[in-house]
């Protein structure tokens, strides 16, 4: 896989997460929500938008909320869980909470699935703290 490919799906990942944080803290999501929360300019944001509608990861309705699609869910569900799990763990090791879900962050998108799994069954059984 290439940098430019990796870094795309990066930040479809990115924006998932961002849309599946916001949808348990906001009634609607809508793009602008989106900027705010990246610190990103609309149009950037709006550019992304039409990017994961064309792929199926989300929807937008009329009013311009915008929902996950199963698919969408799924892999935001999936980024979330590596994200909080390598950031508690991390801040578990003595890590400033800020730089612990920053380094998560740049985990959550390298690891394969198996190797996701093989870490949080080791950690999980090795610790003596909750990593999830």
């Amino acid at each position: 896989m290439g940098y430019i490919t990796h870094r795309s799906e990066e930040s479809v990942e990115d924006y998932l997460e961002t849309i599946y944080i916001l949808s348990g803290r906001l009634p609607v999501v809508r793009s602008i929500d989106i900027a705010t929360e990246l610190n990103y300019s609309k149009p950037s944001i709006s550019v992304a938008m039409k990017n994961l509608k064309s792929k199926d990861y989300i929807t937008i309705s009329n009013e311009g909320y915008i929902s996950l699609t199963p698919v969408g869910l799924s892999l935001a569900q999936r980024t979330y869980e590596r994200h909080t799990f390598f950031t508690n763990w991390l801040v578990s090791l003595g890590v400033d909470p800020e730089t612990a879900a920053h380094d998560a962050c740049k985990i959550e998108h390298d690891l394969s699935p198996e190797s996701f799994d093989a870490i949080k069954t080791f950690i999980s059984r090795n610790c003596q703290f909750s990593c999830d």
